[in-house]
This record gives C-alpha cells, structure tokens and sequence, in this order.
C-alpha cells in the first residue's frame, strides 16, 4: 500500500519494498519532490535520489519536461513567458496542469506567506492558456483562497473546462499543496478569432 503525503511508515521498509512503493507513488503523484518522498518514506534525501538513480527515475524536473513533451498541445493565446508557473500538460479547450514553486519573490517578507495574487496569476493564465483562440480575456472570476501558502511550496494548478459556447467559455481552476486545495477559481473567459481577434489586437 503507497503512504499518503506526509505519513512516515511505522516500521523501515526493505529497499526492495521502498522502491517499489516509491514507483507507485512517482506514477501517482510525479510532481512529488525528492523531499516530499523522503519525508513520506522516512529516509534521506540523499537514499531517495539513490533509489531513483538505480530505478532509472529522472529528477523532478526532467519528468515535467518530458510530461510536457508528451501532453503539450500549442498555447494560441499567450507567449510562453506570460504564463505564471510551469504548464506541465495541456489539451487545447480542455485542461491543463502548472506548477508554481514558491520562491522569495513571491512571498511577504516578515511572514514568508505567498502574496494573492501570485497564485490568482497562476490559475488565470493557466485558465487563458487553456482555451484554443487567438485572443483570450477574462470576463469575470470567482475565487477562494482557502488556506496561506508558503515558502518552498509547490502549487499544483488543475484546469477543466465546464462549460463553453461561441464567445464564452467557463473554467474551474484548483491549486493544490501536495493533496490540499489551497486555491479555488471559477474564470468565465472571453474569446475571440479570426476577424474580430485582429481588430482587439489592433485596438478597434
């Protein structure tokens, strides 16, 4: 049985058993970082990254390139650097997944707690990116912040579309820490192509 986030195992597990629960749990959750599984598994840092060297399991980041690769369709409505986080996999009209990493920059100094708006960036132009138009604007958003994030967090964003018609599409966006909701947006987006994207893009 794969531990939940968090839970350390009551007696050491044999490296066997450790490595094998340890795939199951990358299959699971591959954007898990070799602290969140050496704190699950109660073991080091360092005997985590071995395990993953001698199961031929690449680094976080490799494994978010490489989901990238894979389940990538073509951002149509911002340029790569607009985006706030990293989209990690997204079907056009459908959803979408970014990961935010919490650094210095995005938080408060005194209480190291991510400034708002930050994660509202995250999940709107996850929501913006999502939708297949040239361009795409953000009619109306409905959000909750359910509970601080803090430095060294990483914030996963899951988008879905729920609802869609010519002009106007719905997206409900959820932020997790590891298995917690932290943020919750419901986005109604405006699109437009063809034509009438060229006179918005041109100021008409």
């Amino acid at each position: 049985m794969v531990l939940k986030g968090g839970e350390t195992p009551a007696v050491r597990l044999s490296k066997k058993e450790r490595q094998r629960q340890l795939t199951l749990a990358l299959e699971q959750n591959p954007f898990a970082t070799d602290e969140e599984m050496a704190r699950q598994f109660g073991v080091s840092i360092q005997t985590i990254r071995l395990d993953r060297m001698e199961l031929g399991i690449p680094e976080l980041r490799e494994r978010l390139k490489h989901m990238a690769e894979e389940n990538f369709d073509r951002v149509r409505s911002l340029a790569p650097e607009e985006v706030i986080g990293e989209i990690v996999e997204l079907h056009l009209d459908r959803g979408g997944t970014s990961i935010l990493e919490i650094k210095r920059e995005h938080v408060f100094t005194r209480n190291r707690i991510a400034r708002g708006h930050y994660l509202f960036a995250q999940a709107n132009s996850l929501a913006v990116a999502i939708i297949d138009a040239e361009v795409v604007l953000t009619a109306s958003a409905g959000i909750r912040f359910l509970r601080p994030v803090r430095l060294g967090e990483k914030c996963v964003a899951r988008a879905n579309v729920v609802k869609e018609s010519a002009h106007r599409v719905q997206v409900d966006v959820k932020t997790y820490v590891e298995e917690e909701i932290v943020f919750q947006g419901v986005f109604d987006m405006y699109r437009a192509s063809g034509d009438e994207a060229a006179k918005l893009k041109e100021g008409h």
